[in-house]
């Protein structure tokens, strides 16, 4: 009586193993990517409850608005500080995936041009605790002054809904491009060669009327 053994051809078993994994992949990949909706839809839904906005529309060529954030380690810093230098602001959060693609390069870029005169400023725009946002900022290598948002200063700068968002600032603190989203390191990187490029008292800002809002609104108090 002849014996039957079964035999599955061991490529069939590895593509079975694969598509086990892709499909593993895929479903980590889909709670990340809800996990990340939740967290934007929360940022989002802070950002509405907006007071009066200082930049609408086209923002090139208007006078940066001024602010007073606090630092990871308690110091308090303002824009006005860097007057005479060239100021990357990038707006950013620790939940954001495409914030921590550019966050490497905005390390090196700021090695290679801070001789020249480059501060790389980013404002963190997290509902989390300072202290889990310098470990994430640690983690990161982050060689650059990392700011605590808050709403006022997200309404100074039209409302900021999309992280990243940058802002490039000359050096007589006149906005000369704004980038919502992911850009390439190249992209990046050419905008700072402009704002560097930029002289020291060079002319007064061009400001269109069409790219400021209620710039004469009184402040609201923001809380620490």
């Amino acid at each position: 009586m002849a014996l039957r053994l079964s035999f599955v051809p061991q490529p069939v078993c590895v593509v079975k193993v694969l598509s086990v994994k892709r499909n593993a992949l895929a479903f980590v990949i889909l709670v990340g990517a809800i996990i990340g909706m939740l967290a934007a839809g929360k940022y989002l839904d802070r950002t509405r409850k907006h007071g009066p906005l200082k930049l609408v529309g086209d923002v090139k060529g208007v006078q940066a608005p001024d602010f007073d954030l606090p630092t990871l380690d308690g110091r308090r810093v303002k824009l006005s500080d860097f007057r005479g230098k060239a100021v990357l602001l990038n707006f950013w959060a620790t939940w954001c995936p495409p914030c921590k693609i550019e966050m490497p390069w905005f390390v090196e870029l700021q090695k290679q041009y801070g001789k020249d005169g480059l501060v790389v400023l980013g404002v963190a725009m997290d509902d989390t605790e300072p202290p889990k946002i310098a470990e994430f900022a640690h983690e990161m290598g982050v060689n650059y002054q990392v700011l605590l948002g808050t709403d006022k200063v997200s309404d100074d700068y039209g409302d900021v809904q999309y992280l990243p968002t940058t802002f490039y600032i000359d050096r007589d603190g006149v906005i000369v491009d704004k980038a919502a989203g992911l850009f390439s390191r190249g992209e990046i990187e050419n905008d700072i060669k402009k704002i560097l490029a930029s002289s020291h008292n060079s002319g007064a800002p061009q400001t269109s009327r069409a790219s400021v809002g209620n710039t004469l609104a009184p402040p609201t108090k923001d809380a620490p």
